[in-house]
């Protein structure tokens, strides 16, 4: 099961961004384009895991739509222009969870999300690529059915990517997001932990190397879907 990822905003160009690549990274989305239509689908009772909440909207202003969507238990990430103190400040004392001024890296979104949806209890336990299931919250990967046994490190890489899929990571960052800011090893681990988890799983052919830029976990679905819709 996906988390559902609700976009306010405006923009078209912009909201079809978001989309793109929230669900290229796995995330299940609907976009809306204006307060008046976000207050009226919150209403719905819809279910989401989170909100990323454009704060000027036509309609209604995206500050007044904070309160609804955390009295339905959607957690908020305010991802707007608005970049002063004021704005800032009025938006986390709101309820919002987060804060991102545009123009931004969608990278840092996802990182963000992902926080945002650990801490509030959100996150889906459950990752799928093809017939590869990997289970968060047992550590279990099966592969066509098979349990394959994983060392930590080669589990948490494997999260990582299923996670940001069709992303360059570049080795510095893996080397953050897996083995953390404090870790001292070279680059090269990452490269050794790529081939292992290559050796191991089949679906992990998708990770592909990026000449001068890292790895990419290539999710081709993702974007045969993209080309479909009208």
């Amino acid at each position: 099961m996906k988390d559902k990822i609700l976009v306010i905003e405006d923009d078209g160009d912009i909201s079809h961004l978001i989309c793109m690549n929230l669900e290229a990274a796995g995330y299940e989305t609907k976009a809306v384009y204006d307060g008046q239509e976000a207050e009226a689908h919150i209403g719905e009772g819809r279910e989401y895991d989170l909100a990323l909440l454009d704060l000027m909207l036509p309609e209604r202003d995206g500050f007044s739509l904070i309160g609804p969507l955390k009295e339905h238990g959607i957690p908020v990430l305010c991802l707007t222009a608005r970049g002063d103190v004021s704005s800032k400040v009025q938006g986390l004392k709101m309820g919002a969870e987060d804060y991102m001024v545009k123009p931004f890296e969608i990278l840092e979104l996802l990182v963000r999300m992902e926080k945002i949806l650990e801490r509030t209890g959100n996150k889906k336990n459950l990752l799928t690529f093809r017939d590869l299931l990997v289970d968060m919250k047992s550590r279990k990967v099966c592969e066509g059915g098979r349990e394959i046994r994983l060392k930590p490190m080669e589990f948490r890489l494997l999260a990582v990517f299923m996670q940001n899929r069709n992303i360059v990571l570049p080795r510095d960052r893996l080397l953050d997001m897996v083995w953390g800011e404090d870790f001292l090893g070279e680059s090269r681990t990452v490269d050794v932990h790529v081939a292992k988890l290559r050796k191991k799983l089949k679906a992990c052919q998708a990770i592909v190397t990026v000449p001068k830029g890292g790895y990419l976990f290539e999710d081709d679905e993702q974007f045969k879907k993209e080309q479909k819709r009208p």
